[in-house]
């Protein structure tokens, strides 16, 4: 079923906006989560004989395989809440599938909860809960329950959602960087800072020759992928807030070990190495929300990338640097004349409000 072809639910022409009282436990909010919340989500549900349960109570009742389970929670208040290539309701989903497949698991359940800001238009609102549902039956995740608030005009932004994932692990690797060793490679799932360009773009009005898209986009596909077809892996990481050289100091750091990395490897599209020469960033500083790099035995990566470049969300997967023992600092880039900087974390925040 196609949502996002369907009219608002609730009729705008009697409640063109929220309301306090669609927040408020009466009539309206109930209107409200069964008018238009609980139908689209419902959508969702993909189980036939375990079927979650959540309809008439504030929790859902699920069941698990055997086995552990992981568990993340995260909140998006992404500005604008529409930016090329995703929205906060696809970027909500994206978010906390793929740190649910950081840790190698299968992102099954999610919550989402949603605090609205008085005035927000209900066809804004209608096209977010499209996209999110969107989203989650393309990563083939249940959206079982959830919550809603409403906050006085001027005091919400629009919209804020707070999401919690649970995820079944069906298999033996631990994915984590105390299993980072010397002599692993590094391996980087595609071009890297199109979702901090693409954001800051469409909030400050910025016009390039080609416009700019989010890489917003689910990567469980990929990471069970390597693990189905029996990869060593030693860790993974999406390269999110900070970007790609957060995210190898945040490994490096944890691990007591130091990354090697080759600048002239990395991907960046021309258009995006243009913007953050204009803007004076690094794109390996900015924010990415469909990118994640991958550690693993050397003598594994022809067959880790062979699989990647399977998935159109990773057929730009490429080998970046390797592990090494510990060095002066956490993370070294060399450049195509051999030369080597350290690469350290920001010490604040590069683009605010990019997830």
């Amino acid at each position: 079923m196609n949502l996002s072809n369907l009219p608002c639910p609730i009729p705008t022409s009697k409640y063109p906006a929220v309301t306090l009282a669609h927040g408020g436990g009466g009539l309206l909010m109930h209107n409200l989560i069964d008018q238009m919340f609980t139908p689209a989500f419902n959508t969702t549900h993909i189980q036939t004989n375990q079927k979650s349960q959540s309809g008439g109570h504030d929790s859902a009742i699920l069941f698990p395989r055997p086995g552990p389970l992981a568990i993340t929670t995260d909140s998006f208040v992404v500005r604008p809440l529409f930016f090329p290539g995703g929205d906060i309701g696809s970027l909500a989903v994206h978010g906390t599938v793929n740190d649910l497949a950081m840790s190698g698991a299968l992102p099954r359940w999610l919550s989402v909860s949603f605090v609205l800001e008085e005035g927000l238009p209900m066809d804004v609102l209608w096209k977010i809960v499209c996209s999110l549902t969107k989203a989650a039956i393309e990563a083939q995740v249940e959206i079982v329950t959830g919550d809603t608030k409403v906050v006085e005009r001027g005091r919400g932004d629009g919209i804020f959602i707070n999401t919690t994932g649970l995820g079944e692990i069906h298999h033996q690797l631990l994915i984590h960087p105390s299993r980072i060793s010397p002599n692993d490679a590094i391996l980087l799932s595609g071009d890297i800072g199109r979702h901090g360009i693409a954001v800051m773009a469409s909030r400050e009005g910025l016009v390039f020759e080609t416009t700019i898209e989010s890489d917003s986009a689910s990567l469980v596909d990929p990471i069970l992928g390597l693990i189905r077809s029996g990869i060593e892996i030693h860790c993974l990481r999406d390269c999110t807030r900070g970007g790609l050289i957060s995210t190898l100091n945040e490994l490096a750091i944890s691990s007591n070990l130091t990354c090697q990395i080759q600048e002239s490897s990395i991907p960046v599209l021309p258009q995006v190495h243009g913007a953050c020469e204009m803007l004076g960033l690094d794109p390996m500083s900015v924010a990415n929300e469909g990118r994640f790099v991958a550690v693993l035995p050397a003598n594994q990566v022809d067959a880790a990338l062979k699989i990647l470049r399977t998935y159109p969300v990773s057929q730009g997967a490429c080998l970046i640097g390797s592990v090494t023992p510990k060095d002066l600092a956490p993370v070294f880039v060399k450049n195509s004349y051999g030369t080597s900087r350290i690469a350290s974390m920001l010490s604040g925040e590069q683009l605010p409000r990019i997830c």
